[in-house]
């Protein structure tokens, strides 16, 4: 048995892969267990690497700062590319609002830092320790201790235990956020009057209008849709009891009755301009599109085609060639309008309707094949964390700084994720993968970054806990993480009455938080939490670290 002995004592890459693989299975075991209907899922998978590491489990240094380091990108990349389809729209609806709710998070935080260490004994380098684990923010302790250095050379006793205090606050980082996300969820989860109005407007909603304008009797569709900034999509005309695909000369006469998709908010606009809107629920999941009408159906089609990726719907000229209507398009959960100048993606779900034999020629132009997409494309993928790492380390010089801010392998990464996303079809690049490979991906990376986390944590954490000035520390941690997350999703709840999914998924975010992320994303069914912290990630990241140098500088 001494091979066994020698293979777990032995600091190679053998023992780092057994000892991280051990952790990570067992941790995601006891994840899984309920305490009073809460459980924490990969979080545990921290707090295991804690315990053994507590028991005198040692790993290589750098084989552990390796896969640390390289499951955070992967984790941070796999989430860009998730949400990137969709941010930039994201942004326009939302963005602002939401960045400028987890900037007063930032604020909020940084402003107890301050006040804490005026008001206790504690040194301003351990508050900023203190801080950074509580945000759960590794790249604020890491700029905190240059500059602390780079004031004071001799200050080495106080960037340990700045480093300390980070290890013994991150665990309230971690737990605390959740505790904010299960008020939150009990409080305003599924409660109609302070769901979003946001959400509710932009959602894609089908309706029927009556065409009673005299404005526009007689004129083609491409003339009326001249006389509104709004955009939607006329997918069927009832004329004379006959049902028809329209095309932009198609004339709209008195009596006409128009299917329209459009997202809610401008259903009034909509009903203002046609005349009148009829009483029918054409948004029931239970309506049999394909018996709408006799001689048309519709049906959802898929690109899969490579040389699709990246083409301007309207350039494929499929309503005058076919004679079908794109009704909407589903790109990773989020519904669009088909737009003449909307890029195709791969992945894209487009529902068409038109005559069978058009439908499915349709489909055999973008492909239709989903087998195609069960292979993700991993050139694109280690091309984009290539790309993340360049832009991660490049120094940005601020005025008063006299050291540069960097973004770091958290930062990069997410940025080139989303650039990739976005606009990675426009060079006809092939970005996208399924969402069990996207899942797969950032859950092997969280676990990756968890275990290094809590074994290189952990080795003097309880010593530190059960002294005297360790229980304080978790005190004001839990206050530097409870006060501001609960304080701003509460007055984002009721007074800018932004919806749960995407008031958890700011706070994340602002917190940069990938484990309470990944928690939150268990309450919901869509991606709104992941869109949201990818929205405000970049910015708040970017702020810690300059502001946390920043303190140093003007009260140390």
């Amino acid at each position: 048995m001494d091979w066994l002995l020698e293979a777990f004592q032995k600091p190679d890459m053998i023992q780092a892969v057994l000892i991280i693989s051990m952790v990570s299975a067992i941790g995601l075991y006891l994840g899984r267990l309920q305490l009073f209907g809460i459980s924490l899922g990969v979080t545990f998978v921290f707090f295991t690497g804690i315990l053994a590491s507590h028991f005198g489990v040692v790993i290589n240094p750098d084989i552990l700062g390796f896969a640390q380091s390289f499951g955070l990108i992967l984790f941070v990349y796999s989430l860009g590319l998730q949400v990137g389809p969709g941010f930039f729209s994201s942004f326009k609806k939302g963005g602002i609002e939401l960045n400028l709710l987890a900037v007063s998070v930032v604020g909020t935080g940084l402003f107890l830092t301050l006040l804490l260490h005026y008001l206790t004994d504690i040194s301003l380098s351990t508050m900023l320790g203190l801080f950074s684990g509580a945000v759960t923010n590794t790249p604020v302790l890491g700029a905190a201790q240059q500059t602390l250095l780079q004031i004071d050379p001799g200050a080495v006793a106080e960037s340990t235990e700045m480093a300390l205090a980070c290890a013994v606050a991150y665990p309230m980082g971690v737990v605390g956020v959740i505790i904010a996300i299960v008020f939150l969820r009990k409080r305003f989860a599924g409660d109609e009057a302070c769901q979003g109005k946001e959400s509710a407007d932009t959602k894609m909603n089908v309706s029927e209008f009556h065409v009673s304008n005299p404005a526009i009797f007689g004129k083609r569709i491409v003339e009326v849709m001249k006389l509104t900034p709004r955009h939607f999509v006329i997918s069927r005309v009832w004329h004379d009891g006959k049902v028809s695909i329209p095309t932009s000369a198609t004339k709209l006469e008195k009596d006409d009755h128009l299917l329209i998709t459009s997202v809610k908010a401008d259903v009034e606009a909509i009903k203002t301009l046609f005349g009148e809107e009829e009483n029918v629920d054409w948004n029931k999941e239970d309506i049999d599109w394909n018996s709408v009408d006799g001689q048309l159906v519709s049906r959802c089609i898929v690109v899969t085609r490579e040389r699709i990726n990246g083409v301007k719907l309207g350039t494929l000229r499929l309503r005058n060639l076919y004679g079908i209507n794109i009704t909407r398009i589903n790109r990773a959960g989020i519904e669009l309008i088909a737009s003449p100048t909307l890029r195709l993606q791969l992945g894209d779900r487009l529902t068409i309707v038109g005559e069978a034999n058009a439908v499915k020629n349709v489909g055999k132009i973008l492909g239709d094949e989903v087998k195609r997409l069960d292979t993700p494309n991993l050139m694109a993928v280690f091309i984009g964390i290539f790309l993340g790492m360049l832009v991660g380390i490049i120094p940005i010089w601020l005025p008063g700084l006299s050291m540069p801010v960097k973004l770091g392998i958290a930062g990069g990464p997410i940025v080139i994720g989303i650039c990739m996303g976005a606009f990675g079809p426009r060079f006809h690049l092939t970005t996208y993968t399924t969402q069990s490979a996207n899942l797969m991906l950032r859950q092997l990376g969280i676990v990756m970054y968890l275990v290094g986390l809590g074994i290189q944590s952990g080795a003097h954490f309880f010593e530190t806990v059960f002294r005297p000035e360790g229980l304080v520390w978790i005190g004001l941690s839990s206050m530097l993480t409870l006060v501001p997350v609960l304080l701003v999703g509460f007055i984002a709840s009721y007074f800018f009455k932004l919806d749960y999914p995407h008031n958890i998924g700011m706070l994340c975010g602002s917190m940069a938080n990938p484990i309470a992320l990944n928690y939150a994303n268990t309450t919901v069914e869509g991606d709104e939490p992941s869109v949201s912290y990818a929205t405000v990630y970049p910015l708040c990241m970017f702020l810690r670290v300059i502001t946390a140098q920043l303190i140093l500088m003007l009260f140390l």
